[in-house]
């Protein structure tokens, strides 16, 4: 799964490596180091501009929540809980299928975050039963430095109990589409004295889908609507390209924030079960 991320860039450098055409400085978002369900998140994408002559898409960078509620969605109560949509179903389930057909972004991250459960644990997470309190956090991010970007999918929900003139009449909301989890070695080996994880697969059984380069003009184009030919570009991003590494456990809390967050820790602080 996805449920908590790093997002530090400043907009003026995700709009050069993304190829922005379009993004409002009002739209600006401070930079967050423990990105949780509900916050607001940069996201690149490409529709036409609002009232413009030109209907052509243009690629934009927007501000929106993370958490996505469908636009048929009687209220938004749900949202916390769409955080994520599984690539294997979400060309069918309803509450993503219109999303991935037509309105689909990228959602820039230095990083996410996951916590190592032991064995046991494990075991009962993926039988979908409770498992227990989370233990040590790892940071998983790109080995050579660059910027993440998680697929995701957005949708524009109207709140009924506004007039279309409010400022938050219409909400413009996001969800990370994840797969199974990479079960080749790290890029740099695992954690720290052979200690650790050696794979995402040892963290958890999904990961959030990281597109490569290649792939984020065809899956930001609108224009293709086929849920075959998307498919396709859901594929896992070549392995060994992550390294994963301890990090705090200070980032469990969401109320706390700061690029301390991403400090590499020698050791973890909980003792994990390998």
């Amino acid at each position: 799964m996805c449920g908590r991320y790093a997002a530090s860039r400043r907009p003026e450098d995700l709009v050069g490596l993304f190829g922005v055409e379009k993004w409002e400085p009002t739209e600006t978002l401070a930079p967050d180091w423990n990105v949780a369900p509900t916050k607001s998140v940069h996201a690149v994408l490409e529709r036409p501009v609002k009232d413009a002559a030109d209907r052509r898409p243009v690629r934009q960078l927007r501000a929106m929540r993370w958490g996505l509620v469908p636009s048929w969605a009687k209220s938004p109560e749900g949202a916390a809980k769409m955080i994520n949509a599984r690539a294997e179903t979400v060309h069918e389930k309803p509450s993503f299928r219109r999303a991935f057909e037509s309105r689909r972004c990228l959602l820039p991250a230095d990083g996410y975050y996951e916590w190592v459960t032991g064995a046991g644990e494990r075991e009962l997470e993926e039988k979908g039963r409770k498992k227990r309190s989370r233990k040590q956090p790892y940071l998983v991010t790109p080995a050579d430095g660059s910027v993440m970007a998680l697929a995701g999918l957005y949708e524009f929900w109207r709140d009924p109990t506004l007039p279309g003139d409010h400022p938050q009449a219409w909400w413009v909301t996001c969800s990370v589409i994840t797969t199974e989890a990479e079960p080749e070695p790290f890029a740099t080996g695992g954690a720290q004295d052979g200690a650790g994880p050696r794979s995402l697969a040892e963290i958890h059984p999904r990961m959030p889908l990281v597109l490569p380069p290649d792939r984020w003009d065809a899956w930001l184009d609108p224009a293709r609507t086929d849920p075959a030919e998307l498919r396709s570009l859901l594929a896992p991003p070549p392995a060994g390209l992550v390294r994963a590494y301890p990090v705090a456990t200070a980032v469990s809390d969401v109320r706390n924030n700061g690029p301390e967050l991403l400090t590499e820790l020698e050791a973890p602080e909980e003792a994990t079960l390998f």
